[in-house]
């Protein structure tokens, strides 16, 4: 079917508002809306809870059953779907006179409507039957209608909207210009496009489909921010509305305006952190963890964390799992950070990271649960990846010891924790651990060997920096995010004074791996779930 081809006038810039259709289900603003447009002399219509609340406030109001001459049938699935309605909607007021004076069909210059709350009823966790019903069918045919005919009409979908409208009705003697009706119906498209996202979303879901045939992404600006990861680059955040613990969901207490860099390092960190189930905290730097260590309590595990790597450390996002303590926040003040998040924090911690002034403290109420099930998307030219959250969790009962000495209770934990490290690591990722904390970690290198050198050198650095008389990986055990492709990799962290290794396996060298190990007299665990993270 192809669009008519009609020629029409230029848009007029203002658009005087003499009726208004209202019909909306979040009623923030409503009665405040309403008076603003009755004292303008602008007639209202409106339908079911919009109509009584606005009819409450005192404010005349027309049912819509009224304007079409026909009532609301079939629960109220059909009420607006009339020609009077979609034609005083859609018609232009250059060519369409005729039909209307014909038809008699009124003009409707303000369509004010939001959506059914389909995506809080689903996140509510509703039965099907409850989600269908949710679906709203009036709402977007008349907002969609709307948005088409801005040269004439006014959409709003969003209770923020109403002061903008307000102002230029204020402004230009009951009118609308040509700028705000057109900015209006973006916004409207993008409503109804991110709404259809939404149901498509959950009806794929409860087909048991990951990915359906076509698959669209939808996202709320939250901010927009000063640039994105270098200053020529301008950036913004969305939310989706999931309710996952983390930067999305965060209350800033405290600080300046958090950057494209700090959402993203800020993200990484909680979710490292989250990882642990005893009092951990985790420090951050450009997505890679400079150091990581649970402990009796924060303040512990603070102080191990920051060993690792206190140079790094500096100019960091620091990450905990509990409620933030005076303790803690006093040490944390000591360092330059640029960001904290903890699940909470205590009044006096408060206060004292209230001394640090441009530091942003973001408070989430609960950690995110690291094994639920999420999607995370890429952006490639031309289209992007889409695959499930790393959620991958790796016990005891799932390591295969493969040397012929088998790790210790106390090599058995730290492999453990490494392995839960690595998986936040960049890619080629070597983490050396011990006692419950990260004595060195090497990231993001083209070639393993590298990496498990680096993490040497900078664990040398810092028993250096502690005044400390050998490494901090003396003793330690080494964990990779993948297997070793050959023994030099190993052969490094032997030489870095590891005990213990846990490695994904799957190498065709795997024999040759395991043979170096048992020479060095290493114990080895394979895991058969590699952390690539690129």
């Amino acid at each position: 079917m192809s669009p008519p081809n009609v020629a029409h006038s230029p848009a007029p810039d203002l658009v005087r508002i003499t009726r208004a259709l209202i019909s909306v289900s979040d009623k923030t603003g409503l009665v405040a809306l309403g008076q603003a447009l009755a004292a303008k002399g602008v007639e209202i219509l409106s339908t079911g809870g919009s109509a009584q609340r606005l009819a409450e406030a005192g404010i005349p109001v027309k049912e819509v059953s009224d304007h079409t001459g026909f009532p609301e049938i079939m629960d109220g699935r059909v009420k607006t779907l009339h020609p009077r309605v979609h034609g005083g909607i859609l018609a232009r007021r250059d060519i369409h006179a005729e039909a209307m004076t014909t038809h008699d069909i009124p003009p409707i210059d303000l369509v004010v409507v939001n959506l059914y709350p389909f995506e809080a009823t689903v996140s509510k966790g509703a039965d099907y039957a409850n989600c269908v019903e949710n679906i709203d069918i009036g709402g977007p045919a008349m907002i969609r209608a709307a948005a088409k005919n801005h040269d004439f009409v006014t959409v709003v979908t969003d209770p923020e909207d109403y002061e903008a409208v307000l102002d230029e009705l204020a402004t230009h003697d009951g009118a609308v210009t040509l700028k705000l009706r057109r900015m209006l119906a973006q916004r409207a498209y993008a409503r109804t496009a991110s709404y259809d996202a939404a149901i498509s979303s959950w009806l794929a879901g409860q087909l048991g489909e990951t990915f359906p045939p076509r698959t669209t992404l939808s996202g709320k600006l939250s901010q927009t921010l000063r640039y994105g990861e270098n200053p020529h680059q301008q950036a913004a955040f969305y939310v989706t509305g999931e309710q996952r613990p983390g930067v999305a969901t965060a209350i800033q207490l405290q600080g300046k305006e958090l950057s494209y860099n700090n959402l993203n390092d800020t993200d990484a960190a909680f979710e490292l952190v989250a990882e642990f189930e005893r009092p951990a905290v985790a420090i951050i730097k450009h997505a890679n963890p400079c150091g990581v260590a649970e402990g009796a309590n924060l303040l512990d595990a603070y102080k191990q964390a920051l060993l690792c790597d206190p140079v790094s450390a500096f100019g960091g996002i620091i990450a905990v799992n509990r409620p933030l303590d005076a303790a803690t926040a006093e040490e944390i003040a000591k360092l330059f950070a640029e960001v904290v998040i903890a699940p909470d924090a205590d009044d006096a911690a408060r206060a004292l990271l209230a001394t640090k002034k441009n530091l942003r403290v973001l408070l989430t109420k609960d950690v995110p649960n690291p094994a639920e099930p999420g999607m995370m998307v890429k952006q490639l030219s031309g289209g992007f990846l889409l695959q499930n959250r790393d959620n991958g969790r790796i016990s005891l009962d799932d390591l295969k010891v493969v040397t012929k000495r088998a790790p210790t209770e106390q090599e058995l934990a730290d492999l453990l924790f490494a392995f839960r490290v690595a998986k936040h690591v960049k890619s080629n990722a070597i983490v050396y651990a011990k006692n419950g904390a990260t004595v060195g970690v090497g990231a993001g290198q083209m070639s393993r060997v590298d990496s498990a050198r680096i993490a040497a050198i900078k664990s040398a650095e810092a028993a250096k920096a502690a005044g400390l008389s050998e490494p901090l990986t003396k003793g330690s055990v080494v964990a990779s995010d993948a297997f070793f492709p050959f023994a030099d990799g190993l052969l490094a962290a032997a030489e870095a004074g590891v005990t213990a290794v846990i490695q994904p396996g799957g190498s065709i060298r795997d024999n040759d791996v395991i043979a170096a190990a048992d020479e060095k007299g290493l114990a080895m665990v394979l895991t058969g779930m590699r952390h690539f993270r690129h």
